[in-house]
């Protein structure tokens, strides 16, 4: 016999209990994945190791951790319009995206991804959100590579979360959805977009990228190949624009 919780049961008796007990599948990550999104939660866990790789940089040169902006690192992978036009340091449009000034700054866009991204990752599936989430990133640094300084360097994940808001509030308003509380939202987003150090540019440009790429899946949903292709050449013009135009307007010159 086996102790029970009340008396006894027979070994048999507990073998037929336990067939019917449905068991758990898969450890912790699997389980995150599902709630959170395994296309968010990688997203997430990208941006935290480029702050941890630009805060040892940032310690290497003699710097605080925490003022990961003043390294080599974050230096050579930050957007910086001069050093892409002139330069020709293309890269910088899109490690610029993974890239914070302090943990105060990463943990806001880190928190404000776990909130929508995993609506947005359920509603579009995995690739198709990733595809928001980049071309919305690309977005951004269009926007501030065309209308900002070019000597002022930009970094975050802000334009990629903004492009995220703008590509619900589309799903929604296609589904007649109530959509007063993500506008909301985006109207507060916005006016706090103009306080000192925060680029407007970038939120714009991700936002309204966003919106675009939305509308275009909505659009082309049952024509799987047009879609791909209407996604690649919205890609690849934001790009071409970003990496070719000159800045349109210096500011604060």
């Amino acid at each position: 016999m086996i102790p029970a919780s009340v008396g006894f049961q027979c070994p048999e008796c507990v073998r037929e209990g336990n067939s019917s007990v449905r068991r758990v599948r898969g450890g912790g990550l699997k389980v995150a994945g599902r709630r959170w999104g395994p296309v968010t939660l990688t997203l997430i866990v990208l941006n935290v190791a480029m702050f941890v790789v630009t805060a040892v940089s940032a310690a290497l040169a003699g710097n605080s951790p925490l003022n990961n902006s003043d390294s080599e690192v974050f230096a050579q992978l930050s957007q910086w319009p001069a050093g892409v036009y002139y330069l020709g340091q293309w890269w910088r449009v899109f490690t610029a995206a993974f890239l914070h000034i302090g943990p105060v700054h990463l943990a806001l866009n880190m928190i404000a991804l776990l909130i929508f991204g995993p609506e947005l990752e359920a509603r579009l599936g995995h690739w198709r959100y990733l595809t928001v989430y980049l071309v919305s990133a690309v977005g951004a640094a269009a926007a501030s590579q065309l209308f900002g300084d070019p000597r002022v360097t930009v970094a975050g994940a802000s334009g990629a979360i903004y492009g995220l808001l703008g590509a619900l509030a589309v799903l929604m308003i296609a589904r007649r959805q109530d959509v007063r509380g993500v506008l909301t939202l985006l109207a507060i987003n916005i006016v706090f977009s103009f306080l000192p150090g925060i680029s407007l540019l970038g939120h714009m440009g991700g936002l309204i990228t966003g919106a675009l790429t939305a509308g275009l899946l909505l659009l082309t949903r049952r024509n799987r190949p047009l879609q791909v292709v209407g996604l690649v050449a919205l890609a690849v013009v934001l790009l071409a624009v970003t990496l070719t135009v000159p800045t349109i307007v210096v500011l604060g010159v």
